[in-house]
């Protein structure tokens, strides 16, 4: 028995310490098994966007473009860019449960690259956002949309809006470690992403807004993703909503991740 012991005490080669992708991988599927523990995550995904979709299609349709199809083609890709944003959030609420039940201090004291909890997160979100706009595009399909540019249009569309919600997680990031609960996260969202998403032309064209409102939507950086996104999905794609996506997306990044990482490093 003794002998047994020593052996599997014995001195040997120590197993070489994970990569950083590894290490990262590994904590996006963590993050990604939340979701089969937190069952209520999945309503952001599926449960809410194909409401969204059937109300504004149905009730207001006919109103606004003249017929629920027509009104269709307009209004889903703005569907899956408001569902996307919205779930930016979880990003945020993640790391702040985290921190609340100490996990963070355990990830700080593991053999690790340290900043393979926060992109981990960022991956495993990613796929969530990517099963997110799946399920309003299945829906929006079985509906009846119909996009013009194909499915590779398709797929540059999701792309593009995974880009903008990758750098729209970074804010989310540095409320998460600022709030004392993922309840703060949450309300705080509600204040943030509704006025976003809603005053912008995701529902419906800024023509009809008087004219200070369409100034507003005009800057607003959801609305130029809405556009490209349309664009793209129908073929008919405006250089500069893409490009202005893209800026936007990486002067988010340049300012929030630098800062969201002094604040991780600072955490700890």
């Amino acid at each position: 028995m003794n002998q047994a012991f020593e052996r599997a005490l014995s001195s040997g080669p120590a197993p070489a310490a994970p990569g950083g992708w590894s290490a990262a991988v590994t904590l996006a599927w963590r993050a990604m098994l939340k979701i089969k523990h937190v069952p209520f995550q999945l309503f952001d995904v599926t449960v809410f966007p194909i409401m969204m979709t059937l109300m504004f299609t149905y009730l207001f349709g006919g109103a606004l473009a003249g017929s629920t199809g027509a009104y269709l083609q307009y209004l889903l890709p703005g569907i899956v860019v408001q569902t996307m944003v919205f779930l930016t959030v979880y990003t945020g609420v993640g790391i702040n449960t985290d921190i609340d039940k100490g996990l963070f201090d355990r990830f700080r004291s593991l053999p690790i690259w340290q900043p393979a909890p926060i992109v981990g997160a960022l991956l495993g979100d990613l796929a969530r956002y990517a099963l997110a706009a799946l399920v309003v595009l299945t829906v929006g399909f079985i509906l009846g949309f119909r996009p013009e540019g194909g499915i590779v249009g398709v797929v540059l569309a999701v792309a593009l809006m995974l880009v903008f919600a990758s750098a729209m997680s970074w804010p989310w990031i540095i409320v998460g470690m600022l709030v004392r609960s993922p309840e703060s996260v949450m309300t705080t969202s509600f204040l943030f992403l509704f006025p976003l998403t809603f005053v912008s032309n995701i529902f419906v064209n800024p023509d009809t807004m008087p004219g200070w409102m369409q100034t507003v939507v005009s800057v607003n950086p959801v609305s130029h993703l809405a556009s490209a996104s349309r664009g793209l999905m129908h073929g008919n794609v405006d250089a500069g909503d893409v490009i202005w996506v893209l800026l936007a997306s990486l002067v988010v990044t340049a300012v929030f991740a630098p800062l969201a990482m002094r604040m991780y490093y600072r955490e700890r």
